[in-house]
């Protein structure tokens, strides 16, 4: 069975810093398109960045964009979505998801993505 579980989430003051981390059971990370999305109350789950299975492909929404960095780690076998200078309005759910077959262009796509995480809660507040 295909799974993802993420990590790292939690209370952060404003202004703060968090990483967030994604493994894979059943399946080997490295091979795929990995994307985090986040879903706040009552709007919809939006992409806030990916990264293709090379590492040759990277996106950002504009909303993290300059404070934000993912990455892989292959030899742990873990995608890290670092965000800093955190704001209230990035509060959410925080999901990773794996892909296969990204349509160029659309690597911040939910509909892209067919393996989910339960996803870890975000809150920003003081």
């Amino acid at each position: 069975q295909l799974q993802l579980g993420e990590s790292g989430g939690g209370l952060v003051q404003p202004g703060g810093s968090l990483t967030l981390s994604c493994v894979a059971t059943g399946f080997t990370l490295k091979y795929y398109y990995i994307g985090w999305f986040r879903q706040a109350p009552g709007k919809e789950r939006e992409g806030v960045s990916c990264i293709s299975s090379d590492g040759a492909i990277i996106d950002y929404a504009d909303s993290v964009k300059g404070r934000s960095t993912i990455s892989r780690d292959n030899a742990e076998d873990t995608v890290l979505l670092r965000v800093t200078d955190m704001k209230a309005e990035d509060t959410g759910i925080y999901y990773c998801a794996a892909g296969v077959a990204i349509i160029e262009g659309a690597c911040l796509a939910p509909s892209e993505y067919h393996v989910w995480g339960q996803g870890t809660q975000v809150t920003v507040s003081s």
